[in-house]
């Protein structure tokens, strides 16, 4: 044999990240019970999805066989009144879980207010992964008790708040979730209309426009865009959801 035979080339395929270790939102949900070692397997049974502003992928009353994790973007929540109205009750977004649910039927419908990306996850390949993964079991049912405790908030807020503190309320909520998503700026987004936010505070729009143009005219806050707003005073702001600002009275 020719010892200047050139020798065989060994081809070594390199292993492309999943789209699991590449999300930047795992941090912030679920998904972060699954360690790195096993996102391999957490990518096996999770399918990305886009969904464009004004779609629908949960409805109320569907056989609820999917659950969806939300990594980008923001999605309203609500139930359909007899009489055809729609009643808000909450807003997802980064790092939420949805379709939690108690019978065979999805409760509520989520419709994406602006572009969301999301990871549908099937019942069946769910439930074998917690089986394996029994801290993710345990985050799921933290996730349960958290929409319990978000329930009860907006009981509390629709039946005692007034108008001042419903807005006030709302904001802070915001500006806690864009904390925890990295912005720790002054300014928060608001993905959501005027209508929208009036919805599901169980306020008209034109108090949610008043009761904005009122914190501006104090100095609270500033309104650099239809869709921004500015928190100037983060210390009032807490205090008037809270109910401990005695203007709150008053509105």
């Amino acid at each position: 044999m020719n010892s200047c035979s050139p020798r065989p080339i060994v081809v070594v395929k390199s292993r492309l990240p999943s789209h699991c270790e590449e999300c930047d939102a795992r941090h912030r949900s679920v998904c972060n019970a699954i360690g790195t070692g096993d996102l391999d397997r957490l990518a096996a049974v999770a399918t990305p999805r886009h969904i464009e502003k004004g779609e629908t992928f949960i409805e109320e009353g569907q056989p609820a066989g999917d659950f969806f994790n939300i990594t980008a973007g923001t999605a309203k929540l609500y139930k359909m009144l007899p009489d055809g109205r729609q009643q808000i009750t909450g807003f997802a977004g980064v790092g939420h879980f949805l379709g939690l649910a108690v019978s065979d039927t999805y409760a509520f419908t989520a419709e994406a207010i602006e572009p969301i990306e999301l990871c549908r996850f099937s019942r069946p390949k769910l439930r074998t992964l917690l089986d394996d993964f029994p801290l993710l079991e345990k985050r799921l049912l933290e996730t349960a008790c958290n929409e319990l405790v978000a329930a009860q908030e907006q009981m509390l807020l629709l039946g005692r708040k007034t108008a001042r503190e419903r807005v006030a309320s709302f904001l802070a909520t915001r500006r806690a979730e864009a904390s925890l998503c990295g912005n720790h700026g002054s300014t928060i987004t608001l993905p959501m209309t005027r209508t929208e936010i009036a919805d599901y505070l169980g306020l008209t729009i034109e108090t949610v426009s008043r009761t904005l143009t009122k914190f501006k005219q104090e100095g609270k806050i500033s309104l650099p865009s239809r869709d921004e707003i500015t928190i100037k005073d983060p210390s009032w702001l807490t205090t008037t959801a809270t109910g401990e600002d005695t203007a709150s009275a008053f509105i």
